[in-house]
């Protein structure tokens, strides 16, 4: 992470380690453990694939026929090991001797793993290096097993407060960069967060301990297919606390994507504060006709299948527009049996015909406000990203005015606190189009700590759910 101002007055430095000429290792079979495996597949497809934690380890577990503590286990490792990756990483290069880019990537991805055990779980410091030079073993032979041995031993001689003290500047002289460190972000992600928040003080603290978390499970109830209080009785959920459809499951309820109801169409997986955005583009009245609604960045299509499922009960259609033809099928997938209409185009020029009563412009985004939820984006994502997603945003939401019909709503949706995505986007559309901005506060009823509006943006640490920004403007 490369903070500034690191403390004057430090600890002596643990030792190196250095690859032996020999393994200090015996040459013995590796112990069978599927969840450890999992977890560093997962790892490795990530690094190496670009792929993404949350698509992977599932289906493993599947393939693989990891169920209950093991499967809990796996999901644990994989997801926070890539949570915490940039400040393992840091970790980590204090106890080796070259550069981290020098190592072998198949056996610093189990460096990776064996330290996240060390510092982040309650898995006894014996087990966490044993299992993972068993790993090293088994992929690269008894060669490195010594050098990987050495390391976590290095590792384990502090615990993460300890190595937080060590390599994160002091928090008397850069406090931004002291949590940034101390919560595994990027520096420019904890200034993007301290800047929506307008504080880099406790509330900060807060929102990334939150966003350093494992969240809870969502799920959606389908509107008219089952309630909420049914959904959670089937499940061994709870309520949510704010969404009508929704229902909250520990984090460790394995894969939402087995339970009956989601394998029966009857509900969704969907964070709730989806959920909420989604239905605050029913809320504002309209004039007139109420039935020709558009979602027009709809995939994958958790809230195209809500807004289908609420639209119908009145009579009405939705439109969907999608980019992508392999996301265009999964949204028909997705919404079978509801009045939708599925459009492959650029959102930007959908060619449709005619306006539409209510717009959802879900934008692409930097995703900034679903870290916890896609543990491996916070490495991924670069400041740099942020200016052309804002062109786009602000080119889908002149769209979205353009196809609504006067006294129409649209609703502009990202999962991102970035100012220049949320409140800048909206200005400038606003200031070119003339569209008129409406309170969205009151399309959150009951929900506490929204501000003072007339935006409304959700948080991990007050409401428990991604940190979503909605906008509501009427043609």
């Amino acid at each position: 992470m490369n903070q500034p101002g690191r403390r004057p007055q430090r600890p002596s430095r643990p030792r190196r380690a250095h690859p032996p000429r020999r393994p200090d290792t015996p040459d013995r079979p590796p112990i069978d453990d599927p969840a450890r495996r999992a977890a560093l597949d997962t790892l490795r497809a990530v690094r190496a694939d670009d792929a993404y934690a949350n698509l992977v380890l599932p289906k493993l577990l599947r393939e693989r026929r990891v169920t209950g503590r093991d499967a809990a286990l796996a999901t644990e490792l994989a997801y926070g090991t890539a949570r915490a990756l940039g400040l393992i990483d840091e970790i980590l290069a204090e106890c080796v001797d070259r550069p981290l880019s020098k190592v072998e990537p198949v056996l610093l991805d189990a460096l990776r793993l064996g330290a996240y055990q060390l510092l982040r779980t309650r898995v006894p410091a014996h087990a966490a290096v044993a299992s993972t030079v068993d790993l090293v073993r088994h992929d690269l032979g008894p060669r490195v097993t010594g050098f990987a041995n050495a390391v976590l031993r290095r590792v384990s001689e502090l615990d993460e407060p300890g190595w937080i003290a060590r390599i994160a500047p002091d928090p008397a002289e850069d406090r931004l960069g002291h949590l940034a460190a101390s919560t595994a972000h990027p520096r420019w992600i904890a200034r993007a967060f301290a800047d929506a928040l307008g504080t880099t003080g406790d509330e900060l603290a807060a929102a990334l301990r939150a966003d350093d978390e494992r969240p809870a499970v969502h799920l959606v109830a389908r509107p008219g297919e089952v309630s909420a209080d049914e959904l959670a009785a089937m499940t061994g959920g709870d309520p949510a606390p704010y969404s009508p459809y929704g229902v909250r499951l520990e984090s460790g309820a394995g894969d939402p994507g087995d339970l009956e109801p989601v394998r029966e169409r009857l509900a969704g997986v969907q964070d709730e504060g989806s959920q909420l955005c989604a239905l605050a583009l029913t809320r504002p009245s309209v004039d007139g006709a109420d039935t020709r609604w558009l979602d027009l960045c709809a995939g994958p299509g958790g809230k195209a299948a809500m807004l289908a499922a609420l639209v119908a009960i009145n009579g009405g259609t939705l439109d969907a527009v999608e980019k992508a033809p392999h996301r265009g099928k999964l949204i028909e997938r997705i919404t079978e049996g509801l009045p939708v209409t599925v459009h492959v185009a650029d959102g930007r020029e959908p060619g449709l015909e005619g306006t539409f009563d209510r717009v959802l412009v879900d934008a692409p985004c930097t995703g900034l406000g679903a870290l916890r939820r896609r543990p491996e984006a916070r490495w991924r994502r670069q400041p740099e990203d942020v200016g052309d997603l804002t062109r786009l945003q602000a080119e889908l939401l002149t769209s979205a005015l353009d196809l609504v019909r006067p006294g129409g709503v649209v609703a502009y949706v990202v999962c991102s606190p970035h100012l220049s995505e949320t409140e800048g986007v909206v200005s400038t559309v606003v200031r070119k189009t003339g569209a008129t901005i409406l309170d969205a506060r009151e399309s959150f009823p009951e929900m506490p700590d929204l501000g003072d509006g007339p935006y409304v943006q959700l948080w991990p640490h007050r409401h428990g759910t991604d940190a979503m920004f909605c906008a509501l403007l009427r043609r």
